[in-house]
Parts: structure tokens; C-alpha cells; sequence
């Protein structure tokens, strides 16, 4: 028979107290001088006898109910709950004691835990290296900020997807790590790919690591072209300079001497020379706006306004706008009107300098801000070249206005890219800005 650990106790006490109850109850019965005598004396005794049972069943039963509330608060969490210590020496105190520091040691380990949680969750926020984690069943269990503007999805969205849905299945199946070329809803380019194992809570997580190595290279890019231009456009003008000012002196001396028969072809030869060395000036000069780009110094700025202010201009008259919401970035006002002027100039000359052919769609996410510029042109024939300093197809062209673009937009912390569109004929410009957040 299964007898619960309390009533054994008031057994045992009972048990314990039976020979000297009934030596007590004997000794009543005997020599009690009455009967009435005797049977109070004996239930007296025998009630004495019980009590006592029943006061060491209660008073080590009541200890006991306190160590497992406590155990059960550690169970669950709750460190916070102390028992009541006992005097030195007392052992069930010495029991207290020791849960009491148990339950300490558990709350500092877990506030450790969690500063450290949310140190990961921080850093993991800031890279700029998008992080996804799946877990055996390859659904998303986690993700970064970099991953949520590379998919142009919020984290609510994406978390619970599985890697098919989301476009990552074939990098989870790829031998890794390597460099591959993607195309992601922000943006496309080469991308360094790494993928590491995990287990959390016995459960084997893939990690997928995205690093977009595109910024990286065409700021190294960049960075050749500047000093290219510096270096060439300094020996240039170095030349060009005492070129322009000798055709000059010496058309003024030919000039002065009418006589000669070949005075005229003289004479033009040399303006022929000094135009062309002017031309060439300001040629190196243009480009010098590569190397010489400052650093944004930046103010709010409401995209609605600067847009409806540029198609405002005769350029651009007839391109429409769409901004069905308010969008305020943190920017150079002067320099964004540069790059969105390049970007129209080139949609409206796509258009056979129709404007009524261009369109421009304004769109707020939670963290960003995206402006496509749409044209009904005859599309991008060359797209690999379209960035690259100098390349131009446009008679005339002088190849550096998408280039300072993108450097202009990349300075701001956003992106520029340029592609065929899909719904028809024409092409699309997308930049992406950061919107601070507030």
C-alpha cells in the first residue's frame, strides 16, 4: 500500500510515542482513585499523544511545501522567490540557504544570457551582411536588417518562410563558400556566399551569411578612376595650358603679318588649335567632377517636393508623378536634384525627348524609400556597361552622368539600378534611399 510521506511521518510519530502513552495510560488506570478519573487521564493522554503526532506531521510537512514552491518558481523561471532562512546550524535552513543562492546564481546567469542575446541581436543589426538562419525544415527562424532590404520584405513577412519561397533554396543545396552572381528584389550583383551548421535546442540551423561584394568593388573602382583622371587630367591641362596660350601668340603675330600667302590657312590653323585645347579643357574638367564629388552635408529632405520641383522644369514637363505618401530622408538636397536630373534627362531622351513618357513612382517601406523612373523607350541594348565611366551611347554623351549618380545616391547610404522593364517596352530606374527612423 502507497502511504503519502506526510501520513508515514504521523505514523512514525505515533509509533514513536505508543510505549510511553501506554505506560502513561497504565499507570493512570491503576492508580487513578476513581473511574471517571481513570478515563479522563487516559484520554488525555492518548489526545496529548495523537497531537504530538499530528504537530511534528504539520511542522515538517510546512518546510517541505516551501522547498518545492521554491524549486517549482526555479522551474519556471521565476528566480526572484527566497525562502526564509533558519538559524545557524539548522539544517533545513542550511536546505534554504542553498536553493536561495541556486535561485541567485540562476538570475544572474540568465540576465548574463540575455545582455548577451540582445549584444547579438545588435551586432547582427548593424552588419551589413545580410544573416538568415533556417532550421531542419528549412523555414527562416531568423534574419538581420541587411537580409530584410536585400529581400524588400519586413522581418514579419519573411520569418516562417521556407527557402523556396524566398528565392535561397539553391544557395542552401550549393557548395559554399563562393562568389556567385544574384539577383535579389533590392538589387543584383556578385555576392560572397558562406553557409555554417548550428544546433540549437538539439535541432540542427543552417546559417546563410550574404555579402554583397558589388559596393565594395566599384568603390575600389571608383576610387582607380579618380586617381586615373587626377593623374591624366593633371598632365592635360599641364600640356593643354601652354598649347592654348602659344596658338594664341602666335596667331596674334601671323595675324600682323597679312603679307604672307599662306596667312589665312595659318590663321585658322591656329584658332583650329586653341578651340581645340579649350574643348579639351573643359573636357577634363567635366570629368573632374568624379574626383572631386564632397561629401554629402545633409538636412531633411522631402523626395515629394524635390520631384514635383524637377518635373516642374520645361525639360521635364508632362512626366508624371506618383507619391501617394510622404517621404522625408536625411540628405544633399543639391546633390539628390544632380542625380535625379541625370536620371530624367536620360528617360526623356529614351523617350525621343517625350517627357509624356516618363513616370515616376514613389514607394515607402518601413526602412526605406524607393523612386522609380520608368521611360517607353526602346530599352538598355548594353546594360554591363552602364556604370562605367566615359561609356555613353548617346551622340554627344559625355559617359559620367549615371556614374556620379551612383556615386551620388551610394554616398547616401542607397542604391541605384538600372533595368529593362518587364509590363513593356522601356526601362527602369530604381534608387533606394534609408529613411531615419522616427
Amino acid at each position: 500500500m502507497n502511504i503519502p510521506f506526510q501520513n508515514r511521518l504521523a505514523l512514525l510519530a505515533l509509533v514513536g510515542g505508543l510505549p510511553a502513552t501506554a505506560i502513561a495510560a497504565w499507570y493512570a488506570w491503576t492508580h487513578a482513585p476513581t473511574p471517571e478519573l481513570r478515563v479522563i487521564s487516559i484520554a488525555l493522554l492518548v489526545g496529548f499523544w495523537v497531537a504530538c503526532a499530528l504537530a511534528v506531521r504539520r511542522r515538517l510537512i510546512f518546510p517541505l511545501h516551501s522547498v518545492a514552491n521554491l524549486i517549482e518558481a526555479l522551474r519556471c523561471g521565476d528566480y526572484s522567490l527566497r525562502g526564509r532562512r533558519g538559524p545557524p546550524g539548522d539544517t533545513l535552513g542550511e536546505v534554504i540557504r542553498e536553493i536561495n543562492r541556486l535561485g541567485e546564481t540562476l538570475q544572474q546567469q540568465r540576465r548574463e544570457s540575455v545582455e548577451a542575446t540582445a549584444l547579438v541581436h545588435t551586432v547582427l543589426e548593424e552588419l551589413d551582411t545580410a544573416v538568415l538562419a533556417f532550421d531542419d525544415a528549412r523555414n527562416l527562424k531568423l534574419l538581420n536588417r541587411a537580409a530584410c532590404e536585400l529581400m524588400c520584405r519586413s522581418s514579419e513577412s519573411l520569418l516562417g518562410q521556407p527557402a523556396s519561397a524566398i528565392g535561397l533554396d539553391d544557395l542552401l543545396d550549393r557548395s559554399l563558400p563562393a562568389v556567385v552572381a544574384l539577383s535579389f528584389p533590392s538589387r543584383a550583383g556578385r555576392f560572397e556566399v558562406r553557409k555554417r551548421t548550428f544546433r540549437e535546442n538539439g535541432v540542427p540551423h543552417t546559417l546563410l551569411m550574404i555579402s554583397d561584394l558589388s559596393r565594395a568593388l566599384r568603390e575600389e573602382e571608383r576610387r582607380a578612376w579618380q586617381r586615373l583622371i587626377r593623374v591624366v587630367g593633371h598632365e592635360i591641362n599641364n600640356s593643354l595650358a601652354p598649347i592654348k596660350s602659344l596658338a594664341g601668340t602666335l596667331r596674334d603675330m601671323v595675324s600682323r603679318q597679312s603679307h604672307s600667302e599662306h596667312h589665312g590657312d595659318v590663321v585658322e590653323g591656329l584658332t583650329l588649335i586653341g578651340d581645340r585645347a579649350s574643348s579639351l579643357t573643359r573636357f577634363v574638367a567635366t570629368y573632374s567632377q568624379l574626383a572631386r564629388l564632397p561629401a554629402p552635408t545633409k538636412h531633411p529632405v522631402s523626395l515629394n517636393t524635390l520631384l514635383q520641383r524637377l518635373v516642374a522644369l520645361e525639360t521635364f514637363a508632362g512626366a508624371r508623378v506618383v507619391a501617394p505618401c510622404e517621404a522625408v530622408i536625411s540628405g544633399d538636397a543639391g546633390q539628390l536634384e544632380q542625380a535625379f536630373i541625370n536620371l530624367l534627362k536620360n528617360a526623356v531622351e529614351a523617350c525621343a525627348n517625350d517627357a509624356t513618357g516618363v513616370e515616376v513612382e514613389l514607394r515607402r517601406t518601413r526602412d526605406a524609400v524607393a523612386v522609380e523612373i520608368r521611360d517607353t523607350g526602346p530599352g538598355l541594348a548594353n546594360p554591363d556597361n552602364l556604370f562605367v565611366p566615359f561609356f555613353t551611347t548617346k551622340p554627344g554623351g559625355s559617359g559620367i552622368g549615371l556614374t556620379l549618380s551612383r556615386q551620388i545616391v551610394e554616398a547616401h547610404a542607397g542604391t541605384l539600378t538600372l533595368q529593362n522593364r518587364t509590363d513593356c517596352q522601356g526601362a527602369v530606374a530604381t534608387v533606394t534611399l534609408p529613411v531615419p527612423p522616427g
